[in-house]
């Protein structure tokens, strides 16, 4: 059965029962994906996944379901909607999304991995291996290979009708040094369209493992930090971005509650939410509830213009979704999300412009960060000292603390080195005066 028809019957079964509204998510995946363990591929396994979630509004309570089998589908319709009656009337709900025109977007759909083979797969796999191979003396200790063609439907009973397919690889490499001092690091890289160099991400990460022997002590400072897009974005992730979430700011969980229009970071960042970004991890024609995607400018010349809402904590502000729905899966219902979220700062050559300082690839721990403060302490993998705008020692042992709001306000150069971090798109960043604890 289509997946139209599929989730028109669960509509009709939602409001059969006695819903007021009801909002069907019909998802399809394909997925290839290759594990490497100890320089050999250590397995393979395709993937065909269905499933639905299902939310059914009765009297202002919501009522949710999911199933695996989409055959199912008027027994969760049915099961949603009973949820909803057992629960209390929630205040704050005002509707389901309305329909609407969707915006076309571009590059997340590469017609190359929807049809690829596992061979290919396996291939792409090998060729990690013999990237991080040609560093001597280290091997692949564990990564993987991750291929997806998937179709997602969002149709509710207030006419929102909105159908996307679309793909995505990912390779990840995690390397150990074998001889002398042991060192580790890794690299990955992810995109919409098949055009990695999986190689490079194999051996990216073996020079990073072997540049980082024998490294040195150094006293505790305060100096310039320059942060690698992996480090920034980690520490983004777990500060920042939960404090733009409008469900955090509405419960008080936020630093920027009522700051709107204050500068919050140098004049010189601006930071967009861009679901129509071309080729963006996180684009789509709308949110995980149909919502249609749009650029939001969260910070303007360092002055904060905006949350990120979904439908319902728009409607407790009473200001439009930015179409910022996100869901985990079919079996999760939405909450606030970034899409596409990037940093923008004019770059340069930010190495050569500083004399002396701490590179620092990656960090462990940002996920202690907190998200009220901002406040975080993590520990640095991978770093090094800067010398006469040179990458000089490799450094043993690092924690870097601070704070991300005065990291936003202080931040003075960035690179030209722009990653997509998973939906995290930034470059390298330097903040002067930072704390460092060898």
């Amino acid at each position: 059965m289509m997946m139209y028809e599929l989730a028109r019957k669960g509509l009709k079964a939602a409001m059969e029962e006695g819903a007021d509204e009801a909002e069907i998510l019909l998802v399809e995946d394909h997925k290839t994906s290759v594990d490497i363990r100890k320089n050999e591929i250590e397995g393979a396994k395709e993937n065909i996944s269905q499933g639905l979630g299902i939310r059914a509004i009765v009297n202002g309570a919501v009522g949710f379901a999911s199933t695996n089998i989409i055959s199912h589908i008027e027994d969760a319709a049915r099961s949603a909607v009973r949820s909803a009656r057992v629960r209390e009337r929630d205040p704050d709900w005002i509707a389901l999304p309305s329909a609407s025109k969707y915006p076309e977007v571009s590059g997340v759909m590469d017609p190359e991995l929807e049809q690829m083979e596992l061979d290919a797969c396996l291939l792409q796999t090998v060729r990690m291996i013999e990237g991080a191979g040609t560093v001597p003396g280290v091997i692949v200790t564990s990564g993987s290979f991750s291929r997806s063609y998937g179709k997602r439907l969002i149709m509710n009973t207030n006419g929102v009708e909105v159908e996307e397919s679309s793909t995505g690889i990912s390779g990840f490499a995690d390397v150990i040094t074998t001889k002398g001092d042991v060192s580790t690091a890794y690299d990955f890289a992810i995109s919409r369209n098949n055009d990695l160099d999986f190689a490079a991400i194999g051996k990216n990460a073996a020079e990073l493992a072997r540049s980082s022997q024998h490294g040195i002590s150094i006293e505790p400072q305060r100096t310039d930090v320059i942060l690698h897009p992996f480090a920034f974005a980690d520490l983004l992730g777990s500060t920042f971005i939960p404090s733009i979430d409008a469900d955090n700011v509405q419960k008080g969980r936020s630093n920027l509650k009522g700051r709107i229009g204050e500068q919050i970071a140098t004049e010189r960042i601006s930071i967009t939410d861009d679901g129509l970004l071309e080729g963006g991890i996180d684009t789509s024609r709308s949110d995980d509830e149909g919502v249609p995607s749009q650029r939001t400018e969260v910070v303007k010349d360092g002055i904060f213009r905006s949350y990120l809402y979904d439908t319902y904590t728009a409607g407790k502000d009473n200001v439009k979704s930015t179409g910022n729905a996100s869901r985990g899966s079919y079996f999760s219902t939405p909450s606030v999300g970034p899409r596409n979220f990037i940093i923008d700062y004019p770059g340069l050559d930010v190495i050569a412009d500083t004399d002396k300082g701490i590179y620092v690839n990656t960090v462990i721990g940002a996920h202690t960060a907190n998200a009220i403060s901002g406040d975080f302490s993590v520990e640095a993998r991978n770093a090094f000292t800067i010398k006469d705008g040179q990458i000089d020692k490799p450094v043993r042992s690092l924690m870097i603390s601070g704070n991300i709001f005065e990291m936003l306000t202080s931040i003075n150069g960035a690179g030209t080195d722009i990653r997509k971090v998973g939906g995290i798109i930034t470059p390298s960043v330097r903040i002067p005066g930072m704390s460092v604890v060898g």
